[in-house]
């Protein structure tokens, strides 16, 4: 993997998520209000039994909402072998960065806000 090693990376510099791949930590209402486009969802509580479903094949970038979530995945992860890095600042930092976001419906937020979260 060619992932930056460390603490976390700023959601700027994340690359696009069609080569990477971005895991989603968050609980199912916050995926649900708005989530970066091609991210893979699985909730922090269901991560140890759901690490079958990752694919290891690509960087791995975790994110959450603010980024507290997203760096306890990555302990987890690579307590268990699996190199990953969080994405700082979680979706917060991503909206902010005026990344893309998109609801389960596959509607587009536009960039800098997640939809039904009042921007935030």
């Amino acid at each position: 993997m060619n992932a930056p090693s460390g603490p976390g990376v700023p959601a700027a510099d994340v690359p696009d998520p069609a080569e990477i791949l971005l895991l989603d930590v968050r609980e199912d209402d916050e995926w649900a209000r708005g989530h970066a486009p091609g991210a893979v969802h699985i909730p922090l509580g269901d991560l140890p039994a759901r690490l079958d479903e990752i694919e290891y094949d690509r960087d791995l970038y975790v994110i959450c909402h603010g980024g507290g979530r997203s760096e306890r995945a990555v302990r987890y992860l690579e307590v268990n072998g699996i190199e990953a890095v969080a994405v700082d600042g979680g979706m917060i930092a991503w909206v902010g960065a005026g990344r893309p976001v998109v609801t389960d419906g596959g509607q587009e937020g536009p960039p800098g806000t997640v939809p039904g979260t009042g921007g935030r």
